[in-house]
This record gives structure tokens, sequence and C-alpha cells, in this order.
């Protein structure tokens, strides 16, 4: 039987700034446990004698589940408190952190990564569902601006830290600080109350439709599939065009590229102030497109010193779509915030995921100049999708 807004537990108001707090640390931690191992692949290549693509594939195999769980788990949320589905995930984490910490074997690290990945996703749509609720109308689009900023922040501490400690202690240290960390994050969520101003309903079959008939819905989805398959395809093949322009690219440079990823908390705050500025979402978002594809066209600069200045206006653009696009779709849907939310990460993370990869072979085919052009493409029809949502969801 459907739950109605009579039998809902809506939070007490002087719990939410603490609530607000713990659920964003939980965000740092997530985003810091999904990237903590890239900076540790090639001491994880040499100690276990992989190649570099098997090192690199403890990446890949997370990225894989982030596209495809989301809508189960949008589906459990529309049954299930997400702040239960929220703690179990933060505590399955930190025990797999833990046996990464113990692994013998290679394989054992693949197949925990694997676990991470369905992980992941579960605590991200949780997250968002359960942060939905602690705000209401105008101030939904700032709560999840804070939540893009944290994720963009967990990204770097996940990077950086895991670096600083393995280069002290060894880097299974790096994911036994991590594992403690997210059981303190558990247990501080265990404190929060079960904060839902969701009307939950069962689920069925019909859900995904019922929001993507939503206006303005599909083509916002549709949007941010191609921006972040485009921001993806720069993020993992930019290495390889720095090693072509520059002999001397070593591991740090190269991740010294990425300082750009800084400027998507700043956009990410400020996202709601540039709505506002411009005089509504619609119009926010088609000028983060716009400065997002000629970024693009930036990218073909020949000196390694002026894409270093190109990716913080490129990453800028990115987070502003992003962070506008995560709250707009929380305000234009009412109802079905587990499914709503679930939706976004699943086309957000299967952008990442096809666009990892895929426009690697235009890049082999066609080189460089090929590769920004088929990505600049995939942003036009980005464009697209955003000019066809409803003239409703301009007007803010």
């Amino acid at each position: 039987m459907n739950q109605t807004a009579d039998n809902t537990v809506k939070p007490a108001a002087p719990g939410r700034p603490a609530g607000l707090a713990v659920l964003i640390f939980t965000t740092i931690l997530t985003l810091s446990a999904l990237y903590a191992p890239q900076p540790l692949l090639p001491v994880l290549m040499a100690e276990f004698g992989v190649s570099r693509e098997a090192a690199a594939a403890l990446t890949t195999v997370t990225f894989i589940p982030l596209c495809l769980a989301p809508l189960f788990y949008g589906y459990l949320l529309e049954s299930f408190a997400a702040l239960r589905l929220l703690r179990t995930a933060v505590l399955l984490l930190a025990l797999s952190e833990v046996a990464f910490y113990l692994a013998p074997e290679f394989s054992q690290l693949l197949t925990l990564r694997l676990l991470q990945g369905l992980l992941v996703p579960a605590i991200l749509t949780s997250l968002m569902t359960q942060l939905s609720t602690l705000s209401r109308g105008a101030q939904v689009q700032r709560t999840m601006a804070i939540y893009i900023a944290a994720t963009i922040l967990g990204g770097f501490l996940g990077r950086a830290c895991s670096g600083l400690i393995a280069t002290s202690f060894g880097w299974r240290t790096s994911f036994l600080v991590l594992a403690a960390s997210l059981l303190l994050c558990f247990f501080l969520l265990r404190r929060l109350p079960a904060a839902t101003g969701l009307s939950l309903v069962r689920p069925h079959r019909r859900l995904v439709f019922d929001v993507l008939r939503q206006p303005g819905v599909l083509p916002l989805y549709l949007m941010v599939f191609g921006l972040f398959f485009t921001f993806a395809a720069v993020m993992n093949f930019l290495p390889f065009r720095l090693t072509e322009l520059y002999a001397e690219a070593n591991e740090l440079r190269i991740g010294l590229m990425y300082s750009g990823y800084a400027m998507g908390i700043v956009t990410s705050l400020g996202a709601v102030a540039v709505g506002r500025w411009l005089g509504g979402e619609r119009r926010a978002m088609a000028l983060g497109l716009l400065v997002f594809g000629i970024a693009l066209l930036g990218l073909s600069a020949q000196r390694v010193e002026l894409l270093f200045a190109d990716m913080f206006l490129f990453c800028a653009a990115m987070f502003l779509v992003h962070a506008t696009a995560s709250g707009l779709v929380n305000r234009l849907v009412e109802g079905n915030k587990g499914m709503v939310n679930g939706l976004y990460v699943a086309f957000y993370y299967g952008g990442g995921t096809l666009g990892s990869y895929l426009p690697g072979y235009a890049y082999r085919y066609w080189g460089w100049w090929g590769f920004l052009l088929v990505l600049l493409g995939v942003t036009a029809l980005a464009l697209v999708c955003l000019g066809r949502m409803k003239s409703r969801v301009a007007t803010g």
C-alpha cells in the first residue's frame, strides 16, 4: 500500500545544519574512495607484476556499475528509507577498504573494486535523495550545488591523500586510513534521524517512464549524458596528448594538468547566483555549454602552458552545468526522488563510461583534432537537448 504525506517523517529543523555537514562529509569520503587508487597505479603495477592496462582496470571496473546500479537503487529508495541504505552501503564500503588493505592477489583487488563500484552509486543516490529533503524550493538548488562541490573536493583529496600517505607509510596504509574514516562516517550517520520528506510509493515497472515523461526531464538527462561523455574523454586521453607535446611529461607534471579541476568548486557554489543573474537555470546551462565548447577548441593548443590554462575554463564550464542540472531536476519533479536521482547518476556515469574509451578510436584514426571535433559534436547535441526543454524550465 502506498504511503501518504500523513505518515511521512519530517526532519527537525534544528538538526538540519549538522545533518548537512555529515552528509557532505560522507560525500567527500565516498569520492575519495572512488579515486584513491589512481595515483597508486604505477606502484600497484610494479608490486603485483601486472601490465599498465591491467592496473588501470582498477579504475575501469569501478565506473562500469556506476551507470547501471543507480537505477536499481532508485527503485529501492522508493520502498526503503534513503538513510538506511546509505548507512549500510557506507559500512560495506569501509569493510571493502579493509579487505583491499589485506588482499594478497591483484585479482582480489579487481573484485573488491567491482564491489565498490556497486556501493558507490548506492551511496551517491541515497545522498542526493537525502539532501533533497533538507531544503525546499529554491534552496534545493543551493544544497545540490554544495553537494557537487563536495564531490569535486572528494576527488581531489582522494588522490592527494592516498599519494601522500603511500609515500610515507606504503600504499596499503592509504586504504586502512580510508577504512577508518568511513567507519567514523558510519557512526556519525547513525546519529542522524530518519529525516525523509519524501512521499514513498511501491516501485513499479513504469516508474522510470513516469519520471522521464515529466516536462524537460529527459532532455536534461540526455544533456548531462553528453556533458560527461565529453568531459570523461578529455580527462582520460589528455595524458597521451601531453606525452606527444612534451617529452618530459612525467606523472607529477601530468597530475598538475588537472589543477583546473579546482575551478569546479568555485562554479558549483556560484551556480545558483549565475542562474539568478542570467534569469534562469536554462540560460546558465546554455552559457556553460557554450564556454565548454570554446574550451574544447582551446585544447588544440600546441603549448603545454596554454593547455594548462584552458583546463581551468573547461572544468569551470563543466561543473557550472553539472551543478545547475542536478539541482534543477530535483525541483522539476516533486515525487519519486529516489528514481529521479538514480536516473541522473545513471545518465551521468553512463556518458562517462562510454566517453572514457569510445573517443579513443577517433584519436587513433583521426588524431587529436579529430578527437576534439567528435567531442565538439557531442557537446552540440547536448546543447540541442537543452533547447528542447520546456519553456517553464527557463523561467526558473
